[in-house]
C-alpha cells in the first residue's frame, strides 16, 4: 500500500515537472513572442483531431501535429458575445454584468435599449495591458463583447488590421476572426456547392434521420474546410515574413457548434470546444494537454506568455507561462438571456462529470429564438415534433419543463442524454457539484438574478443613462506631460498631431505614464470608462 502511494506522489510529481519544464521552455526561448489568435465562430470539436474525420482540414491538422491540443477547453457561454466578453477581460460575464446576449445591437425587450455594459473601473481589456508593454494589438475585426471597446485596447480594430502595420521589430498580438463558420452560414451559404458528401456524415443521437438535416450538418462540415483554407493563408503570411518561429499561435473556436442544441445551451455540444495552441520551435509537437481550461483563462495565460504582470482581479488563471497557476478543478459556464428569451442556468463540470442547475424549471427547455427559424434544419426538428416523427432521445430538448438539477457523467455520456441527478449512486457526486457551483456564483458575485433593467440602473448608477467620462487633466511637471483623469477606472489615449490639426485614426497610443513635450506639436487626449459615455476629445498646443 505504502508503495502504491510513493508511485502515485512520483507520478504526479513527474506530471507536475513535465508540464512546469514546458512552461519554462516557452517562456524561456520566448521573452518577446509575437502571439497570434486565429478564432473560429460557432464549432464544436468537429476536426480529425478530436477524433471526427468528416471535413478536410490539412491546415488545422498541421497545427495539431505541430502543436498542443488541448482536449479540455471550454467557453464561460454557450454563445458568443457573453463568451467574447470573459475572453477579453478575463472575468465571467455572470460576475461582469454582460450575460444578455446581447446588449449593443437593438435589443428586442420592450423598455431595454441599447446599451454598453459597465465594468467595474478596474477591469480592462487585457490588451491594454499588453499595449503598455509594447505590444502592437490589432484585431481583424470582431469585437461583440457586450461594451464599446476604448481606445485603449487596439492599435487598430478593422477589416485591414494586421501586424504588418506595426512598427519594424515591435512585438504584436493580432487577432483574426473566420465568420464563415458562422451559424448564419448555414442558411446564407446553403445554395454553394458542398464539399461534403451528407451520407458521410454521423448524425447525433438527438437528430432523427432527415434529408434535411444532413444537408445543413454538410453545410456545417464545408464552411469548416472553408474555414481551414483561411487559416492556411494566415500560416503563409506568417512564414513569408518569417514569423512563424517568433510567435505563439492559439486556434480557437468562441463557441459551441452553430446547429441546434449546440450553440446557446451550457450542455457539452455549446461549450466544449476546440483548442490548439502551437508553440515556437515546435515545443511539445503533437500533445495532448488534458487540463481543464476555460476561455476565462485566455487572457491571464497571454499576459504570463508574454512577459506581463497578471492583474490579480482577475478570476481566469494562467495555463501557460511563467505565471502558470496549478491546475483546475473545475470549469463553469452560464445562460441568462438568448435574444428575447429568459432562462437562468449555471452549470460546473469536473474531468467526467458536468452539474447544471435550473433556476427557471418552470421554462422549457427549447428556446423560441427568431434567428435560428432561418436554418433548415430548425425547420425540420420542428415540423417533426408535430408530427409525432421524434424518438424518446429525440424528444429531450422538446420537453415543457426542466429538472431543477442534472447530473451527467460526460465520458460516458458525452451527448448529455442520460441524467443521473435521481440516481442513488451518484448522490455524492451531486452534492460535491452542488456546493461547488454555489461557491463559485458567491465568490464571483453572480449578477444573473438581478432583473437585467435593474442591472442597467445599477450600472448608471441610478440614472436613466450612462454616466460621463470626465475630461483628462493635462499638467505640466518638470519638463514632463501627466495625464489623469477624475474618474475612476477610466483608461487615457493620446496622440501628438501637427498644430491644429485633428486626431488621426488608427494612432492612438494607450498612456503609460508622463509624455516627453513636443515643441510646434498639439497633444490630443480623450478618457475612456467602459460602459461610460467617452469624454470630450482635449487638446493643448506646445
Amino acid at each position: 500500500m505504502r508503495f502504491r502511494i510513493f508511485l502515485l506522489w512520483l507520478l504526479s510529481g513527474v506530471a507536475y515537472a513535465s508540464h512546469a519544464q514546458h512552461a519554462a521552455a516557452v517562456t524561456t526561448q520566448n521573452k518577446r513572442s509575437n502571439i497570434l489568435w486565429l478564432v473560429t465562430e460557432d464549432i464544436s470539436p468537429y476536426l480529425s483531431f478530436y477524433g471526427d474525420s468528416t471535413a478536410l482540414t490539412p491546415n488545422l491538422d498541421r497545427l495539431a501535429r505541430e502543436g498542443v491540443v488541448y482536449t479540455n477547453a471550454f467557453s464561460t457561454a454557450g454563445v458568443c458575445a457573453p463568451s467574447r466578453s470573459a475572453i477579453i477581460t478575463g472575468m465571467y460575464a455572470s460576475s461582469i454584468g454582460t450575460d444578455n446576449m446581447r446588449t449593443l445591437a437593438d435589443v428586442p425587450i420592450p423598455g431595454i435599449e441599447s446599451y454598453s455594459a459597465v465594468l467595474p473601473p478596474e477591469v480592462k481589456m487585457f490588451t491594454e495591458y499588453l499595449r503598455k508593454a509594447g505590444y502592437y494589438c490589432s484585431n481583424n475585426a470582431k469585437q461583440d463583447y457586450q461594451f464599446q471597446a476604448p481606445l485603449s485596447g487596439w492599435d487598430e480594430s478593422n477589416r485591414n488590421a494586421h501586424w504588418r502595420n506595426r512598427k519594424p521589430g515591435q512585438p504584436f498580438f493580432a487577432v483574426f476572426n473566420f465568420d464563415v463558420t458562422h451559424e448564419s452560414q448555414v442558411w446564407k451559404r446553403k445554395n454553394k456547392p458542398l464539399l461534403v458528401d451528407p451520407a458521410r456524415i454521423k448524425l447525433p443521437p438527438y437528430y432523427p434521420e432527415s434529408p434535411v438535416i444532413r444537408k445543413d450538418m454538410a453545410r456545417m462540415y464545408s464552411n469548416i474546410m472553408v474555414m481551414d483554407s483561411q487559416v492556411g493563408v494566415m500560416l503563409k503570411q506568417l512564414e513569408e515574413d518569417g514569423l512563424l518561429e517568433q510567435t505563439i499561435i492559439f486556434f480557437y473556436s468562441d463557441n459551441g457548434g452553430p446547429l441546434p442544441r449546440g450553440k446557446r445551451e451550457i450542455y457539452e455540444s455549446g461549450i466544449h470546444l476546440p483548442m490548439v495552441v502551437r508553440y515556437p520551435n515546435r515545443v511539445n509537437a503533437g500533445k495532448r494537454d488534458d487540463r481543464l481550461v476555460s476561455y476565462v483563462d485566455l487572457a491571464p495565460t497571454v499576459l504570463s506568455l508574454a512577459g506581463v504582470n497578471v492583474p490579480a482581479y482577475m478570476q481566469g488563471q494562467a495555463f501557460e507561462g511563467k505565471q502558470r497557476q496549478k491546475e483546475r478543478q473545475y470549469v463553469f459556464a452560464a445562460r441568462d438571456r438568448m435574444d428575447t428569451a429568459y432562462d437562468r442556468v449555471r452549470t460546473v463540470r469536473d474531468l467526467q462529470f458536468q452539474y447544471v442547475k435550473n433556476f427557471q424549471p418552470e421554462k422549457p427547455f427549447i428556446q423560441n429564438i427568431t434567428y435560428r427559424m432561418s436554418m433548415d434544419l430548425m425547420k425540420e426538428l420542428l415540423r417533426l415534433h408535430d408530427a409525432g416523427g421524434l424518438n424518446a432521445v429525440q424528444q429531450l430538448w422538446f420537453r415543457k419543463k426542466k429538472p431543477v438539477e442534472e447530473l451527467y457523467d460526460v465520458i460516458a455520456d458525452p451527448d448529455n442524454l442520460h441524467d443521473l441527478a435521481g440516481d442513488p449512486k451518484y448522490a455524492g457526486k451531486l452534492k460535491e457539484l452542488r456546493a461547488v457551483l454555489k461557491q463559485w456564483m458567491r465568490t464571483t458575485g453572480d449578477k444573473g438574478f438581478i432583473p437585467e433593467r435593474e442591472l442597467i440602473r445599477q450600472m448608471w448608477g441610478g440614472k436613466d443613462a450612462p454616466p460621463e467620462t470626465a475630461p483628462p487633466v493635462c499638467t505640466l511637471k518638470k519638463g514632463q506631460l501627466i495625464l489623469e483623469s477624475p474618474t475612476p477606472g477610466a483608461s487615457l489615449s493620446w496622440q501628438w498631431v501637427d498644430a491644429g490639426a485633428a486626431p488621426v485614426k488608427n494612432h492612438w497610443k494607450v498612456y503609460n505614464g508622463p509624455l516627453e513635450v513636443q515643441k510646434g506639436k498639439r497633444l490630443v487626449a480623450i478618457a475612456e470608462r467602459i460602459g461610460y459615455i467617452s469624454s470630450p476629445v482635449i487638446t493643448k498646443d506646445f
